[in-house]
């Protein structure tokens, strides 16, 4: 699937922030899918781009760049704000017409899709993909780098300067809800997390306690030799992933 296959969208979330999106539709609209990103990701990466041709096979997929990443507005908040932009991928996919929509999202993604569930409702299936359970880990090297680029000033200049990654100074004012808490809320509608058992940012005890904290219905997959989000997504689990949403059902 190339580039020259997706329709570019600029949406606008509820604070006003324009988001960079892109609809590569697959001629059927019974199931939309909005793709959400890593931090320092972007929709236009290449392993973004090849887990959307993946998916696409499914449904019509929805995908774009959270505040401060990439050609979308704003500055990131790592986690918080974020919200508002998967809120606006959802609707868009609506007003095309999907008739189902389910939500997929990488690391940080994954933590802001489970937070959309359970805080703005309004889909059908939600999958977190090496998400982290809880805020401030700093247990493994690449978390505290990532706490590095976050929190100090010369970190936020280098992830603006090598990622195009424009951060937020600051931190949260108030912390906002931890996706574990967040998994607790996004019952009925049904949710899926997978880790890998090699992930070399978030151990897979965060799974476990995202998995524990959830109602059913709920699944758990440990992917043996997985590492991180989209870089290490294979196509195989990738279609796992799309055939599950496919045969889910939200009540």
């Amino acid at each position: 699937m190339s580039l020259a296959a997706a329709f570019g969208a600029m949406l606008r979330t509820a604070d006003g922030v324009r988001i960079d999106a892109a609809h590569t539709p697959n001629g059927s609209l019974d199931l939309g899918i909005v793709v959400a990103h890593g931090f320092t990701g972007t929709w236009r990466g290449p392993d973004t781009r090849r887990i959307v041709h993946v998916l696409s096979r499914f449904g019509g997929v929805v995908s774009f760049d959270f505040r401060g990443h990439g050609r979308s507005g704003g500055r990131s908040t790592v986690g918080d704000l974020e919200v508002l932009d998967v809120d606006a991928a959802v609707k868009h996919a609506r007003s095309i017409g999907y008739r189902r929509i389910a939500t997929v999202g990488f690391s940080m993604g994954a933590a802001v899709v489970v937070r959309h569930a359970a805080l703005h409702r309004g889909v059908d299936g939600v999958v977190s993909v090496s998400g982290p359970a809880r805020w401030y880990y700093r247990g493994t090297k690449p978390m505290r780098q990532v706490h590095w680029a976050i929190e100090r000033w010369h970190g936020r200049l280098a992830a603006r300067l090598v990622k195009r990654t424009r951060i937020a100074g600051g931190g949260w004012d108030p912390v906002p809800l931890p996706p574990y808490e967040a998994a607790a809320l996004v019952a009925p509608t049904p949710l899926l997390i997978v880790h890998g058992d090699h992930d070399p940012f978030f151990p897979v005890e965060h799974a476990h306690q995202l998995y524990e904290c959830a109602a059913e219905p709920k699944e758990l997959w440990v992917e043996p030799g997985y590492g991180h989000a989209e870089a290490a997504a294979t196509p195989d689990l990738v279609r796992k992933i799309g055939q599950w949403i496919s045969r889910t059902k939200s009540p």
